[in-house]
């Protein structure tokens, strides 16, 4: 089976989210299982196509409604998977060193692209007999592709060929995009599950009206949509219109590169039957680094993590504020996002410099090394479609502190309170600061009171299997369903 993926962007090119990981690595799996799973992407101006030798293929000449573009071709690799790169002047070119820019730029560049993906396609099959049985469309920024094969179903090209949309996070849309549409020559959006919902103008209701299959990046996410007192998204009523055809498959992960017992930015490796021994001096490190006092006895909390508000940050802070006045307990932050929740941290971290250390930016040593070195992550999430922070966080031995939502809730198991016969973290469900204070302050109490419960958590946690292996074959089935759908069969 052929599949292809579309995504704004994948690692280790482009990335800005968690679904550049998906699209990074789940195509891996897919291989690895005997799919030919491969990538197209845009040919951002940032991407260092010298690092990961991409080279250019071909170019063709691409006419639209609004005249004729040349479109450029590139091709690369990333362990074993095929990557075609989409360029075109003004929209993806060596000027271009944002992944993603302002509404009324990104609208039209987006567009560009859906239409393009299809025509490059098409021309990649010219040159080395290779097309896909299915499309794997990610989010808003590729949701047209759907409707476009659906459009063109009556080229015998096209016929057969079925899709499938991830939504990683619903509550980016694409929205109000019917002027860049009409002025760009997209067809007009007749679905009548579109029409009577006024939703003919947005680019993720598009893709979920018209895809075959599709699904979110974890179970509970799949059911959450479907309810519109969930953040009042506005998309409920059509989601559930696709009920039959909706599947929530949880994220993996690339366990060989997020692995403590081989990781070479750690200060001592590790792993589940190790750990007691050969964890305890990647914390002692991580406090020397933070400049914070050096004790194995003070339970350092760990955030690694964009500080933006669906993070649940703002009910974290009241919390730590709290916490850190009335318990001996160490933060270490790193991360950047808002500019009020920036500020607020580093306000944090300021008014308890012998506690906390707040680091703002990326930086990818320092976050697996908090990883290695905290004991309790926290993600107080508003809403998390999957998460990626709470998995790594466990298999690197530091237990998530989390909001029942989405993909926490799929992943992290609460403390039963007693012999940890069942837990991996601590979970509480209440938007409210006390909410988090409470448990971080119920996991810190059992750090210090409960060793034997903690170590056997820290052990189940580091022996989750976090692979993407089972995902994998769940994506296999559901891109037969989509290939015996566009045939008018059905499968068990």
């Amino acid at each position: 089976m052929n599949v292809l993926f579309a995504s704004a962007e994948a690692a280790p090119f482009a990335k800005v989210g968690g679904m550049a990981d998906v699209v990074g690595s789940l195509p891996q799996a897919l291989r690895r299982l005997g799919v030919d799973a491969r990538v197209m992407m845009p040919a951002y101006g940032h991407i260092n196509y010298d690092k990961y030798d991409i080279q250019h293929w071909f170019s063709f000449p691409f006419t639209r409604r609004t005249g004729t573009a040349a479109v450029h071709v590139y091709r690369g690799e990333n362990e074993g998977v095929p990557f075609y790169l989409v360029g075109s002047w003004p929209f993806f070119h060596e000027g271009d060193k944002q992944t993603y820019t302002t509404w009324d730029w990104d609208m039209p560049r987006f567009t560009f692209f859906n239409q393009a993906a299809l025509a490059v396609a098409w021309e990649i099959q010219q040159r080395e007999a290779w097309f896909p049985d299915v499309w794997h469309v990610n989010d808003w920024h590729t949701g047209l592709i759907p409707f476009l094969i659906a459009n063109n179903q009556s080229d015998p090209h096209w016929a057969g060929v079925g899709s499938l949309l991830s939504i990683h996070n619903i509550g980016y849309q694409g929205d109000h995009a019917g002027g860049w549409l009409f002025d760009l020559g997209i067809p007009a959006r007749t679905h009548p599950d579109l029409v009577y919902q006024n939703l003919t103008d947005n680019l993720l209701a598009i893709a979920i009206a018209y895809s075959d299959i599709v699904t979110t990046v974890s179970p509970r996410y799949a059911i959450e949509i479907q309810y519109p007192s969930f953040l009042r998204h506005g998309l409920d009523g059509l989601v559930r219109t696709r009920i039959d055809d909706l599947y929530g498959i949880l994220n993996g992960l690339n366990v060989d590169a997020w692995n403590p017992a081989t990781d070479p930015l750690l200060v001592s490796n590790y792993d589940a039957h190790n750990f007691l021994e050969k964890r305890p001096p990647n914390k002692r490190q991580l406090q020397i680094d933070a400049g914070l006092e050096v004790d194995d006895t003070i339970p350092i909390i760990g955030i690694v993590s964009r500080l933006v508000w669906q993070k649940g940050y703002d009910l974290a802070i009241p919390a730590l504020q709290r916490l850190l006045v009335s318990t001996n307990a160490q933060l270490v932050l790193l991360g950047s996002g808002e500019a009020d929740l920036e500020y607020q941290f580093w306000r944090l971290g300021q008014d308890f410099s012998w506690r906390a250390r707040v680091y703002q930016g990326y930086n990818a040593a320092l976050a697996q090394r908090i990883y290695a070195g905290s004991d309790l992550f926290l993600m107080p999430s508003h809403y998390e479609p999957c998460g990626i922070g709470q998995m790594i966080a466990m298999r690197y031995g530091s237990l998530p502190v989390v909001r029942e939502t989405g993909g926490l809730a799929d992943t992290v198991e609460n403390f039963d309170g007693g012999a940890a016969e069942r837990g991996k973290g601590f979970v509480f469900s209440w938007e409210q600061p006390d909410a988090v204070y409470n448990t971080l302050r119920w996991a810190i109490d059992t750090y210090r009171n409960n060793q034997t419960a903690w170590r056997r958590m820290q052990k189940r946690a580091m022996g989750t299997d976090f692979s993407w292996d089972k995902s994998a074959q769940a994506y296999i089935d559901l891109y037969r369903k989509a290939v015996l759908k566009q045939k008018g069969e059905t499968i068990s």
